[in-house]
């Protein structure tokens, strides 16, 4: 099948998606996790579906506890300033086994922070109100046998707003981050030595000096309560809903040209609370876990597409602890060549946090994840600034003529 017809009118699906993401924006409620306003995008997008000529499009809710992804905050620097005041009441009291707790609660809070927040892992979900999510499925199938499958998805939540990033940018956001851990590791090793020196009848005098020093970090530590404010959901124009309105754009563009593809399927699945620890993608693996084993499937995970600069193929993900699938994302790599779109080979790094793709991955499914911005963060990631008149008309077509020659090379047989 050729497609380049489609890719041609990259820039009228540019506006298309523009403006469909300008209406959710302006005219439905906040789409935090699992709040009304992200059901509300799910229906009205799950109906565009339908519109599009989706033979099967499903709303699909499931169980979480949104507010859990960053709950290992108020434990984990609870106890590193518990371990603090360990710290100096054990030196100044010579009771060894004070800094041998600060020690553990310290080990505790890091190891916490790396599962919930590192890797995701539901570690203390069940300490946080349970709320509903929800997911879309849509599915157009083709005019013959189903031979082949793509899955186009994106994330139709949006984040809580992170005030640091907002008014520092990322290097402040970052920065702050890895002062608190700097922080952590050094009361460790104090308190490490502080239980050898008491233990042993050492003199403490200069250690306390250093401990006292190491108060610098307090008002960091202190500070990182307040990585996230709850009362200020941003509009998620570029994180996610440009993602979401890829694959729906090129739907689109199919039935604008009145084109049927004879074997392969094409999907849109919309994973909702990403911002919560890709809880709906997670929730959607488990749901599907046997639905798609019949015939050769890719997923394209898509994340802020925004500056055409920085439209990246992420080759590993989630913090760059998961691989994603090397055909899925080389197809997308060569197809950009093909089309002298300029697209990197990169991946989610260590503070980076994640896409849906992570989850695709983790369960077996072929997937890679698609971004658009720059992973050194900019002060629009996860603030206000996230509107719909801050996006990027080019960042959206060049990644749209991209996707459509993936599917046009995937019809043909490509990868498979």
């Amino acid at each position: 099948m050729d497609l380049s017809k489609l890719i041609e009118k990259k820039a009228d699906y540019a506006q298309y998606m523009f403006e469909e993401i300008k209406h959710i924006c302006t005219k439905f409620e906040k789409r935090d996790p699992g709040s009304n306003g992200e059901k509300q995008a799910c229906e009205y997008m799950g109906g565009v579906l339908k519109d599009l000529g989706c033979d099967k499009v499903d709303v699909e809710s499931f169980k979480e506890n949104p507010k859990s992804f960053y709950g290992w905050i108020y434990i984990t620097i609870t106890c590193v300033l518990a371990a603090i005041a360990l710290f100096f009441c054990g030196t100044l009291t010579g009771n060894v086994v004070l800094p041998i707790i600060g020690v553990v609660l310290i080990v505790f809070g890091l190891a916490l922070a790396l599962l919930q927040f590192g890797v995701y892992k539901k570690t203390v979900d069940a300490l946080f109100p349970e709320k509903t999510g929800h997911n879309v499925t849509a599915l157009k199938k083709p005019t013959g046998e189903v031979k082949r499958r793509i899955i186009f998805n994106g994330h139709p939540d949006a984040a809580w707003e992170w005030p640091v990033n907002y008014k520092l940018g990322g290097v402040g956001f970052e920065g702050h981050a890895i002062l608190c851990a700097v922080g952590a590791v050094f009361y460790i090793v104090l308190n490490v030595l502080a239980a050898v020196k008491v233990s042993s009848g050492a003199e403490v005098d200069g250690l306390v000096k250093v401990g006292l020093w190491g108060l610098l970090f307090v008002p960091f530590l202190v500070g990182l309560y307040f990585m996230v404010n709850y009362k200020i959901v941003v509009d998620g124009a570029n994180d996610n809903l440009s993602g979401c309105y890829m694959g729906i754009a090129v739907l689109k563009a199919l039935k604008d040209e009145g084109i049927e593809l004879e074997n392969t399927e094409v999907g849109v699945v919309l994973t909702g609370s990403e911002e919560a620890g890709l809880r709906g993608a997670k929730a959607w693996c488990e749901a599907h876990k046997n639905d798609f084993n019949d015939v050769p499937t890719f997923i394209y995970s898509y994340d802020t597409i925004h500056d055409p600069k920085y439209l990246l193929v992420n080759y590993r993900d989630l913090n760059a602890t998961v691989k994603a699938d090397k055909d899925v994302s080389d197809l997308f790599m060569e197809c950009a060549q093909e089309l002298g779109v300029t697209c990197n080979k990169g991946m989610v790094p260590p503070l980076g946090g994640a896409t849906d793709s992570a989850a695709f991955a983790q369960a077996g499914f072929r997937a890679t994840g698609i971004t658009g911005l720059n992973h050194k963060l900019e002060s629009y990631y996860h603030t206000r600034k996230d509107s719909w008149d801050n996006m990027n008309l080019d960042g959206l077509a060049d990644c749209f003529a991209v996707s459509v020659r993936v599917l046009e090379k995937f019809d043909n047989g490509a990868k498979q």
